[in-house]
């Protein structure tokens, strides 16, 4: 099987999309220019050698727009993209666009129009399509225009152009629109039918129309006739420039539309706003009266929306690719869910080994290449993926010096992208208005794809980089080129000259499209839905650790948006959107005409699965909230493989963990680890992920924190909180169950509700309360007792020294401590050690205060070391051994946090620290 290393994330097609050929040589650039932003920089001009957008035959294209629309930046990557990106030389017009419930397609004589309501499996039953058909063509009489351009747009209406330099036509058409507004000069209003009509109603300037077992209305100005010829069906204008034609859901329906015929729409826009754990998003159509005052209209809403909206909807609905549309009589509807979770990781817990992590921490940083030779956009952010998820992990077991090790990795391979001039950069199209980065791959240069899915993993980088050195991310440092590559694929303004809003996504569908060009018969596509969600993740995170609550509430609207689309239109979660005959849980891609069950690159349903659930990250915990549906889709995985996963093991193990996180711990555990991790993943982080959901439970959506950094994971009856604050002071999370939790400055809190998941009038979590912390496996402190005996490997010095100086070292926390200082009192502790048969051997003890909370230890006390017997059996270490330094004073805990570090200052052999008694435990000086 082809590796994905080699996927082709838009060349390859599907039978119903159009022929592609190779590219031809690439134009000479100019003479480049740097442009600074901040630390770093971009070109202004490509790369000798490179490429940017071109016909399938390799000639450079503009974009294709009207002179009105010149100075804009086009929205590439949308629903209608192939009116303004000419990708095949020769058709100036469009391939088919997909509206729904409305289908369209440019021609020389107008706008051809479509509703197909019959689903057609094709592709040895891989794939469903409601593809266009031709019900009829809008158009002016005589005219044939030589190409069509895009005029005007807004969030999610287009208005396509025709000129054949004596007629002139533009139609407004749109997601959701039944109908379609019409604007012509130079001739009579042309409808010509795909076979002879039947009039159900006519009514002068108003007719009805079966076609294809499809009605339509016509609506012509007040005092004009509509004339039926055949197949043509015309109307005098009288001096006007307009006219509409609508489908309805049935020939009922008429007067309704009447009413809002001459109601033209102008303009379409989302606003949205986060609050509470809340996301609402409101879609308001602007219209303009021609005729009379009315200025409402009706528009079809997406099962994605109308799920979640309480405003009223009529009895009138549509069949479309996506499910059935309901009809609202309004201008504009608001939508309200229950925002996503994101986590820059998932939280620690009992259930992970810290000296099995460390080791597979170590084989990632100490990988003679921790890129695997990455080069190119995609796959350099698939490297910069797979670190960013360790480094909280590593900082989670007080591996410190592992944490920085790969920040400084990402730092490094961030800023050589982020400075012009090198082997690789990030390089301006002033023409196309977007940022491409070079080494280029699946077409994000030529055809404008993807940039979504590679910058996703750039941004999401630096803001785990921001988490632990906001500096970094300063505008005035390398935080102007992150934003940058924002602007380029989820830009939130509209007025921005440089960029086109929010590129990658289509705010109406309520998912991004892959394609820059939308050149297929089948309309735009996306496959991998979760790489898209990742920049939204991203942006969470970005926004939440430099303080820019916008870009941070964009994420969120972005990602919960997404999220219910994905389980509507991937995977299918309530079973009522693919057709019955497609004989599928799951769609590894989704088109504008429909689904499919397969990927660019391979038919291996391992990948068909898993390429939607890449990358696993604390943004991916959406994915929960279907676990039905979650189960429907590996039992699939399983039929269609002939068993168990092989190739992408780790991520289908993962996956699992969100509707049965014991069930993928067994697997796990029966791999002992001997795999292959899937590119962008790790052992290290495979291993920590599987183990912590089988501690703390499946992710639990139906209870949300108020700061989108915030989860729930159940397990049985017992919740656990979860929420990281990245700012610079302690606050309070509350949790819509009523539930509350203490987060410090810069850190991850956890708390546990015990034994029921009713609302409990008590803060979460309830300090420590004594001043004895016993040692837990997991790297725990706490001042419960009754645990299980253990013991931890604390790993060799391997023959150096480091007296003094942490190495490797077992980290045992708690968090959230508040204590009053005991006058006079002094840190006191007792470890059980053994070295077993070892010589020379001998364990160091330091004990760390941070009083605030704030991440930054105001107290540390360095114990002199414990020499250990070559005896087996238990010694006891204590701070008797005296201290061999301290820094700092002690004071008051308020919040705080209590560290105990334990490694092996001299000696060549492992040594054992026991846990889960009251043999093992720290005392601190306080009350």
């Amino acid at each position: 099987m082809p590796s994905p290393r080699t996927r082709p994330a838009t060349v390859l097609l599907l039978a119903s999309a159009l022929a592609v050929v190779g590219l031809g040589p690439a134009a000479a650039p100019a003479a480049a220019a740097t442009i600074p932003v901040g630390a770093g920089s971009y070109s202004d001009t490509r790369p000798a050698g490179t490429s940017g957008p071109t016909t399938n035959t390799g000639t450079p294209v503009t974009p294709k727009v009207t002179a009105a629309a010149r100075n804009r930046p086009v929205p590439t990557n949308d629903w209608w993209s192939s009116l303004a990106f000419q990708r095949y030389g020769d058709n100036p017009y469009s391939t088919p666009m997909y509206g729904h419930p409305l289908t369209y397609q440019a021609t020389a004589g107008g706008l051809d129009v479509g509703y197909p309501t019959t689903p057609v499996i094709t592709g040895d039953g891989r794939q469903y399509e409601f593809a266009h058909k031709r019900d009829l063509t809008i158009g002016l009489t005589g005219l044939n225009s030589p190409d069509t351009k895009a005029d005007d747009w807004s969030d999610w209406t287009v208005t396509p152009y025709w000129s054949d330099g004596t007629r002139t036509l533009r139609t407004t058409i749109g997601h959701g629109s039944p109908f379609v507004y019409a604007k012509g000069s130079g001739g009579n209003a042309q409808i010509t039918t795909a076979g002879a009509p039947t009039v159900f109603a006519d009514q002068g300037n108003v007719l009805g129309i079966t076609v294809a077992g499809h009605h339509y209305a016509l609506f012509a100005p007040t005092g004009s006739d509509w004339n039926v010829s055949g197949s043509t069906v015309t109307a005098g204008l009288g001096g006007k420039d307009y006219f509409s034609v609508a489908v309805l859901p049935s020939t009922g329906a008429l007067a309704t539309f009447k009413k809002y015929a001459y109601s033209f729409v102008t303009d379409s826009k989302v606003t949205w706003s986060y609050s509470g754990g809340t996301v609402r998003a409101t879609y308001t159509l602007t219209t303009e009266a021609k005729e009379g005052s009315e200025r409402g209209t009706l528009q079809a809403l997406y099962r994605h929306q109308w799920l979640h909206t309480t405003d009223a909807l009529t009895s009138y609905t549509y069949v479309s690719p996506r499910g059935t549309m309901k009809v609202r009589e309004a201008a504009s509807f608001t939508t309200t869910q229950k925002s996503a979770a994101v986590l820059p990781a998932l939280p620690r817990s009992g259930g992970v080994d810290t000296a099995r992590l460390r080791g597979y921490l170590n084989d990632v940083v100490n990988a003679s290449d921790p890129f695997s030779g990455a080069v190119d956009t995609y796959w350099t952010g698939k490297a910069l993926g797979r670190l960013a998820q360790l480094v909280p992990v590593a900082d989670q077991i007080g591996e410190t010096g592992i944490r920085d090790r790969m920040l400084n990795l990402m730092k490094g391979r961030l800023q050589d992208w982020f400075t012009a001039g090198g082997a690789n950069e990030f390089s301006y199209d002033k023409d196309w208005k977007t940022l491409t980065g070079y080494p280029a791959s699946y077409g994000s240069d030529t055809e404008l794809n993807d940039h979504h899915f590679h910058y996703g993993y750039y941004v999401y980088a630096a803001a785990i980089v921001a988490q632990y050195d906001p500096s970094w991310a300063a505008d005035s440092a390398w935080g102007g080129m992150v934003k940058t590559l924002v602007r380029d694929t989820a830009n939130p303004s509209r007025t921005d000259s440089a960029y086109p809003f929010l590129r990658g996504f289509d705010v109406y569908a309520g998912h991004g499209w892959a394609s820059g060009h939308q050149g297929f018969a089948a309309g735009n596509n996306q496959e991998s839905s979760s790489e898209s969600t990742n920049l939204s993740a991203a942006l969470v995170l970005w926004g939440s650790a430099t303080g820019d609550t916008s870009l941070r509430d964009l994420g969120a609207f972005l990602l919960t948006t997404e999220s219910e689309s994905i389980a509507q239109y991937w995977f299918d979660a309530d079973e009522q959107v693919f057709p019955s005959s497609f004989g599928h849980d799951t769609a590894g891609m989704v088109w504008g005409s429909g689904a499919a069950y397969s990927t660019w690159w391979t038919a291996n349903p391992e990948e068909i699965h898993g390429i939607n659930v890449l990358p696993v990250t604390g943004g991916s915990l959406h994915l929960g909230g279907e676990k039905a549906a979650i189960r429907r889709n590996l039992a699939e995985m399983e039929r269609e493989n002939g068993g168990p996963a092989v190739e992408w093991r780790d991520l289908l193990w993962e996956f699992e963990s969100f509707a049965d996180p014991a069930s993928a711990k067994a697997k796990w555990d029966a791999s002992n680890g001997n795999y292959t991790p899937e590119e962008g993943e790790s052992k290290a982080h495979t291993y920590h992920w599987i183990n912590t959901l089988a501690a703390v439970g499946a992710p639990d959506a139906t209870v949300t924190g108020d700061i989108p950094t915030s989860a729930v994971f159940t397990k049985g009856t017992t919740r656990t909180y979860v929420a990281h604050n990245h700012g610079s002071s302690a606050r309070t999370v509350t949790f819509s169950d009523g539930k509350t939790l203490s987060v410090p400055a810069r850190s991850t809190a956890t708390s546990t509700g015990s034994g029921s998941t009713d609302p409990d009038p008590d803060p979460e979590p309830e300090p420590p309360t004594g001043n004895t912390f016993q040692l837990r496996a997991g790297g725990v402190l706490t001042t419960a007792t009754g645990g299980t005996a253990g013991s931890d490997t604390v790993p060799s010095a391997n023959g150096a020294n480091h007296d003094g100086t942490p190495y490797q070292p077992l980290v045992y926390e708690v968090r959230g401590v508040n204590g009053t200082l005991t006058s006079g009192g002094q840190t006191s502790f007792r470890l059980q050690v053994d070295a077993g048969t070892s010589v020379g051997l001998g364990q160091q003890a330091r004990v760390s205060y941070d009083f605030t909370g704030d991440g930054t230890f105001d107290r540390t006390e360095t114990y002199h070391y414990f020499a250990t017997d070559p005896v087996t059996g238990w010694e006891e270490y204590t701070q008797a051994r005296g201290l061999k330094s301290a820094t700092g004073s002690l004071s008051n805990l308020r919040g705080g946090t209590v560290r105990l570090e334990v490694w092996s200052a001299i000696g060549n052999g492992a040594s054992k620290l026991q846990t889960g008694t009251d043999k093992s435990v720290v005392v601190i000086p306080y009350t």
